[in-house]
């Protein structure tokens, strides 16, 4: 590497610039008291751990997103986070030991290996919250209103919610005796809609005609809140756990629509995002503004059994550098105070003052007036100058 192109950063990193970063630190901390208000305690996880924990009831592509080294002291594979959730598991596990619900929450950077979109940050700044000790939907209810609440107060309008199950597939694919690489062909077909390719796939597979018809119907129920009423119908012949799934999304869906009414509501029952560890209800939020969901979560019920306590677990996520970029609100400015720098006790009372009550006060250090171009860009709005009769004084410029 040149000295001249030493400056340049890997694709995908970036370094975050006032005001940018101040917008990301006033919202980082006005979600994190959202969250504690509604009884959810900070936990800050290790940046880097052994690979064999960190990636615990994850999918292929979080394995493939993970940097992975090995540890100079044990020998041992170790990877840096791609993901949190699976480190807030075994606090909940291994560490908080609650008999009862637990409920935490995080902020903190991710490393991916590569961007999972066009124009990703590959360092992400994770933030969510996870609820565990509670199999019931009122769970899920909290949490798809928490996270609601999460894109109201960042400024994202409007919101589209979009609920899912992956029981509902799970169900008809194991009812129809589907193996494991059958199961992942399937999976992929629905995964891309590709229906044509599915009903020829189902033809060759499947012989049930009623598990056909209903896994080809699956995949095409998507749309608005009516659709769970088309899969009543649809589904009316499918098993137990297919019909309980079904039941759980009307619930949720219910307590969603009388709790907030700034939210549209959709379905999409083949929706498989997260299939690998996904356990029950999926649930995703999305803007016009932008082409992929802003915010993600749903039900992954014991994740922490290989850290030897299976607990129930439903939580969400979004990309905090990706909610203020797409965040409309006003983020008003303290008023910025030009100083003189001198040791005058009566100015240094007014200047500890100021800052106690929320002014930004700069001292001018040098005997040269600052240049006016800092001071735009500083957006200072005051200085402090001198008075024969006060002493000091704030003039508004």
């Amino acid at each position: 590497m040149t000295r001249a192109d030493r400056w340049l950063l890997p694709e995908g990193v970036e370094e975050v610039l006032p005001p940018q970063a101040q917008k990301l630190e006033t919202l980082r901390r006005e979600i994190l008291d959202l969250y504690r208000g509604w009884g959810y305690q900070l936990v800050i996880t290790p940046m880097i751990e052994y690979i064999d924990s960190l990636l615990v009831g994850s999918s292929h592509d979080l394995d493939l997103h993970t940097f992975k080294i090995t540890d100079q002291l044990s020998g041992r594979m170790m990877g840096v986070r791609a993901d949190i959730t699976p480190q807030v598991a075994r606090i909940d596990a291994r560490t908080l030991h609650r008999k009862g619900p637990a409920r935490l929450c995080y902020v903190d950077s991710v490393l991916h290996t590569r961007p999972q979109g066009l124009l990703s940050s590959r360092v992400p700044i994770k933030i969510g919250a996870e609820l565990f000790g509670h199999a019931g939907v009122a769970c899920d209810i909290e949490l798809i209103l928490l996270m609601a609440e999460t894109l109201r107060l960042a400024g994202i309008r409007p919101i589209h919610l979009v609920l899912g199950h992956v029981g509902i597939f799970r169900g008809l694919v194991a009812a129809a005796g589907l193996n494991a690489d059958a199961e992942t062909e399937l999976f992929d077909l629905v995964q891309r809609k590709a229906y044509a390719e599915i009903d020829a796939w189902l033809d060759t597979h499947v012989s049930d005609h009623a598990l056909r018809d209903m896994l080809s119907d699956l995949s095409q129920l998507s749309g608005g809140v009516t659709v769970v009423d088309q899969a009543d119908k649809l589904l009316a012949r499918a098993p137990a756990t297919v019909r309980s799934a079904l039941d759980e999304l009307r619930q949720i869906s219910d307590a969603v629509c009388q709790h907030v009414s700034d939210v549209s509501l959709g379905f999409d029952l083949s929706e498989l995002r997260g299939y690998q560890y996904h356990t029950g209800t999926v649930f995703a939020a999305y803007t016009p503004a932008h082409g992929k969901a802003v915010a993600k979560g749903g039900r992954y019920d014991e994740i922490g059994k290989v850290f030897g306590r299976a607990r129930p677990a439903s939580g969400f996520d979004a990309d905090l550098k990706m909610l203020a970029q797409l965040s409309n609100r006003d983020y008003p400015s303290p008023r910025v105070v030009l100083a003189p720098d001198q040791p005058d006790a009566t100015l240094q009372s007014l200047i500890a003052r100021l800052r106690n009550d929320g002014d930004i006060v700069i001292q001018h250090l040098g005997g040269d007036e600052p240049d006016e171009n800092l001071l735009r860009e500083l957006q200072c709005s005051a200085r402090i100058v001198a008075d024969d009769k006060l002493g000091w004084r704030v003039a508004e410029q």
